[in-house]
């Protein structure tokens, strides 16, 4: 059924009229036990008052039927009252109570009051996710985060069901009364919460009892504990390690935010079929149940579910206590869990590297999405609900984490927390904007915040930072550009950050001989950093304080890429992986470069989710930015990587890596087929993994896409796992098998079936994935033809999931042809063109999905040498074609001010010759700019020229001079903050007048 839309305008108006006091709820879920269930009772009993007696407002509710509505005593007749989702209350009081008796729907999209059957015992669970606005798919209410109201349950179930809401249970009773007949129980009003948080948990849930007192100013705090999961999951449960981190989360909130635990109980549930990783519901914190680990599992496991809970429990007091008026505002709450979580790992000593977990996955997250075209400021424009649900994004999440960290590095950490306590009295049970925070922050800062909050939280796009170095002395040159996409006016940002400078030490290892702390606000800034002229390494960002890409300097760059496993800091290896990786995804590095150099150094690093997220990087540059002729012996290497670490440790991390890179084709059919044996035919140094169930189906998804097993082997393994998960995974190892039957099958399913559950559907769209570009064209046109149907027939998660996973998979450019021209390209731009009213997230998703494919042609093209390589505003492509000629190049790599080109034999060397070009600042000198005399630039031309023996620099009066024995270089002062460059070499036959704009990708001839 579809979702819910409210406008901001309506909401808007909606709270200026009327103000919410209560919520009384009535469920009856005595017959979800039945098979098939798909409905249940609904009654909602609301008081609010109005502003403006005699006024109209509504009500949101989306389910089977309305049967009886009731305002002020008045029954109202409900065919002229309900009109689709909304319930119209007309000619209100100044005082006012509405009852509606309703049927609603069971859901099973993970939106509202989803219903599960477990395969492994047939027993039915419920439970509630509602954000942001699916609580009136189970309870008739005012759906927006401002109309805060106490809500009271009463919940009739089955006598042998755990049933918990927001609040603890106060009483229950077997009696029948009124319209429904069970044990009801019944549950302490709540404080004032929004309906997005309003939660219910039913069913044969395992239940665990915990109890922990909190220490504070005015004495202890008890907090009841309990943590849930299916029956079936109970002897995986381990409750004790889950409690603990609750505990320690607790005590360090208390602390740090000055306010006690205002919940009373905290019940924390892993469930079935859940959209996302968990839900802060007050009291009632639910997870997915991925988060109960049925096997073995690593290190980073335990510490992202660790993060998953500090991060919700952050919402207690950052989005509960505390709530935005509007979706604009989701960075309020969003934002800050996240930094929260990780910070709060770190500050309890639960997790020390937590920081660089976020900085290797968070962000990595962050960059992807702010390089969309689709990217927007962290404080969002919000128009409406459909809107709001597509910015759960990673620039709400992980940008705004990242920000916040830098924030905290600015005004430092003792005035963050004073604005965040302040900020908890002041708000109390009530809802924010960004202007309520900021005088918080500034109060407590004294500083004026409101510049820092319009540079970071209020535009959009990456910045970079760069760190030219000396050719001598200890001064460098702090650089940052960036433009703001969404409106094209640079972006110039105030960073606090560190600048190290590495060198090798005795041992071998690169060490930080200095760090200096430094405050970029303006486009460059000198600093001194002792020994930076010939640090191999030079770092800006050290320790990862802020927001942006690193542009390496070339030495920095060589050393990176020819030993970054020998720099000893974990957080600076993954500044430099993150830069990398940046240059891969921007095909300024070769996509072969970037996964030799993870298979080489990939495996030494120390943290597991670093590793995982490298080899996982490292396998999207193999089969999205590697050009098809190269593909399959990258992917080789790949594999050979993972398969050594698999044979000689015996990794689970790596082993499930190579499971999931195996599934793309490629060798090592034998380690593959080695794990997927029985357990009693496994050879010793493999019987552990060959044991784990999870790897098991992993393995045989990856044989299934290579037509290595059969539908019976399939089954036969589901015989043995007999659960959800099994199920689950038996569907997409199905689905993953090659042919253009089964990819029917599996289109006809997924686009048809409407009872497939959120889980399976997303199963069978990852089998469907694993597919070559000759078997996935003949959906193309399916697919442009059914999305705005999908749209509009399906809820917005599962249409949603539609539209990502069924986009045209594995595409490749054809040799000869532009990425713009591919036919995917086209027919998508064709779409959006045609469809200029859809449903702004619906086009969001289809303008996400063309880019993302355009960016991995470009790379597939520069590999290839099809297309010119480029990297932003920096490149000198037009004077170099100038200066080169027809000399042929390639070009080695290109990042930001700085391009490697490799010439053949043929004049002006008689053998291969790497000419290092830049594009540098310029400097001001008696009133004048003038491009920097001393960053080498003869040195860069006597490469190309070798005949040169001798070279001189020096400022002159109309420029900077640059004497070669063959000829001059003359730098010229430049022009309205441009430069012009006057070149004249001997054996060039042109004179070359260019003026480079900063913005701009060339130069423009001025002649």
């Amino acid at each position: 059924m579809p979702s819910l839309n409210l406008t901001r305008d309506e909401a808007a108006a909606r709270a200026a009229l009327i103000t919410v006091h209560a919520c009384d709820v009535h469920l009856d879920l005595t017959g979800a036990e039945a098979d098939g269930a798909t409905t249940f009772g609904t009654v909602s009993e609301i008081a609010f008052d109005c502003g403006s007696a005699g006024a109209d407002t509504f009500l949101d509710f989306i389910g089977a039927s309305v049967e009886e509505v009731t305002l002020n005593g008045t029954a109202l007749d409900v065919a002229d009252v309900v009109d689709g989702q909304r319930i119209h209350l007309r000619s209100l009081a100044a005082e006012n109570v509405v009852r509606v008796r309703a049927t609603g729907l069971y859901s099973r999209s993970g939106e509202g009051l989803h219903r599960f059957v477990d395969p492994a015992d047939g027993r039915v669970y419920l439970y509630t996710q509602n954000e942001p606005a699916d609580c009136c798919r189970w309870i008739p209410v005012f759906e927006q985060p401002d109309l805060k109201a106490r809500f009271t349950m009463h919940v009739d179930a089955p006598a042998d069901w755990v049933v918990r809401g927001n609040g603890a249970e106060v009483a229950s009773s077997g009696d029948s009364s009124g319209d429904f007949s069970g044990t009801v129980r019944h549950f302490a009003p709540t404080e004032p919460i929004s309906t997005y948080l309003v939660a219910v948990l039913a069913g044969p849930y395992h239940q665990a009892d915990a109890e922990h007192t909190v220490t504070t100013p005015d004495g202890p705090l008890e907090v009841p504990m309990a943590v849930f999961c299916r029956a079936s999951l109970a002897e995986h449960l381990d409750a004790d390690r889950i409690a603990d981190v609750t505990r320690a989360g607790l005590d360090h909130y208390q602390e740090r935010f000055g306010v006690p635990y205002p919940f009373g109980k905290y019940d924390q549930a892993f469930v079935p079929e859940y959209n996302l990783g968990a839900m802060e519901n007050p009291g009632l914190v639910t997870f997915t149940e991925a988060f109960v680990f049925r096997t073995e599992a690593t290190e980073i496991q335990y510490q992202g579910r660790a993060n998953v809970i500090m991060h919700e429990m952050a919402h207690m007091w950052f989005g509960d206590l505390v709530t935005m008026r509007w979706w604009d505002d989701l960075w309020l709450k969003e934002s800050f869990a996240d930094f929260m979580g990780s910070a709060s790992l770190a500050d309890t000593g639960l997790y020390p590297g937590s920081w660089v977990t976020f900085a290797n996955r968070r962000k990595a997250w962050a960059y992807v999405q702010d390089a969309l075209p689709t990217t927007h400021p962290i404080v969002a424009d919000i128009v409406d609900l459909d809107a709001a649900k597509q910015n759960f994004d990673g620039i709400t999440y992980a940008k705004g984490a990242s920000a916040l960290k830098q924030l905290v590095a600015f005004v430092g950490q003792e005035a963050f927390d004073a604005a965040s306590r302040a900020y908890f009295r002041e708000h109390a049970w009530g809802n924010t904007t960004l202007a309520d925070f900021l005088a918080a922050l500034s109060e407590a800062s004294g500083r004026d915040m409101g510049a820092w909050a319009a540079a970071w939280l209020q535009t959009a796009g990456i910045s970079t930072i760069a760190v030219e170095r000396p050719s001598a002395g200890d001064t460098v040159r702090l650089r940052q550009s960036g433009t703001d996409p969404v409106t094209g006016e640079p972006a110039v940002r105030p960073h606090a950050l560190v600048i190290g400078a590495y060198r090798e030490e005795a041992d071998g290892r690169l060490r930080a001989s200095t760090r200096v702390p430094a405050e970029l606000a303006a486009a460059t800034v000198s600093v001194s950093v002792p020994g930076a002229a010939d640090a191999p390494l030079l770092l800006p960002n050290d320790g990862d304080l802020t927001y942006a890409t690193v542009a390496l300097d070339p030495e920095s760059l060589a050393t990176v890429l020819d030993r970054i496993e020998d720099i000893d800091d974990e957080m600076a290896r993954t500044v430099c992986w993150s830069a990398l990786w940046a240059m891969t995804r921007d095909a300024a590095l070769p996509a072969e470069r970037y996964v030799r150099t993870v298979a080489r150094a990939g495996a030494s690093e120390t943290d597991d989710g670093v590793r995982q997220m490298l080899f996982s990087q490292a396998l999207t540059a193999v089969i999205r930015y590697t050009p098809p002729g190269g593909r399959r012996a990258l992917l080789d290497v790949l594999l050979g990587a993972l398969a050594d670490q698999v044979r000689t440790t015996g990794s689970l991390t790596f082993a499930r890596l190579f499971a999931v890179a195996a599934a793309h084709g490629g060798g090592e059919a034998e380690l593959l087929d080695a794990l997927a044996n029985e357990p009693s035919a496994a050879a010793a140094s493999l019987e552990p993994l060959v044991t784990n169930q999870d790897l098991r189906w992993s393995v045989l998804v990856a044989l299934a896409a290579r037509d290595a097993v059969s539908d019976d082997r399939i089954a036969a393994e589901l015989a043995r796992d007999e659960t959800a998960d099994g199920r689950r995974q038996a569907l997409t190892a199905r689905s993953a098998r090659p042919g253009a039957a089964v990819k029917q099958r599996v289109w006809d399913s997924v686009t048809g079936d409407e009872s497939l559950s959120n889980e399976l559907l997303s199963a069978s769209l990852r089998g469907f994935a694993l597919t070559d570009a000759a078997t996935a064209e003949p959906f193309t046109e399916p697919y442009f033809a059914s999305v705005s149907d999908w749209w509009e027939g399906r809820s917005i998660e599962m249409a949603s999931r539609l539209v990502r996973g069924l986009f045209p998979p594995a595409q490749e450019l054809t040799p000869g042809t532009e990425p713009a021209e591919h036919p995917v390209v086209v027919r998508a731009g064709a779409w959006l063109d045609a469809n200029p009213d859809a449903p702004a997230a619906l086009r969001r998703i289809l303008v996400e999905e063309q880019d993302g494919l355009l960016r991995a042609l470009r790379a597939q093209a520069a590999a290839s040498g099809e297309v010119a390589t480029h990297a932003g505003p920096y490149v000198p492509n037009e004077l170099l074609s100038r200066l080169i000629g027809d000399r042929m190049y390639s070009v080695e790599f290109v990042v930001n001010d700085y391009v490697q080109l490799r010439f053949d034999g043929s004049s002006p060397a008689s053998g291969p010759v790497v000419l290092n070009c830049y594009v540098w600042p310029v400097v001001e000198a008696d009133g004048r700019l003038w491009r920097e005399p001393d960053l080498g630039y003869a040195d860069a031309l006597r490469q190309l020229c070798p005949g040169t023996v001798t070279a001189t620099s020096e400022a002159t009066g109309s420029g900077i001079r640059i004497e070669l024995d063959t000829g001059a270089v003359v730098l010229h002062p430049a022009r309205e903050d441009v430069f012009v460059e006057i070149a004249e070499l001997s054996g060039f036959a042109d004179r070359a007048w260019m003026v480079w704009r900063p913005g701009e990708e060339c130069f423009e001839d001025l002649r």
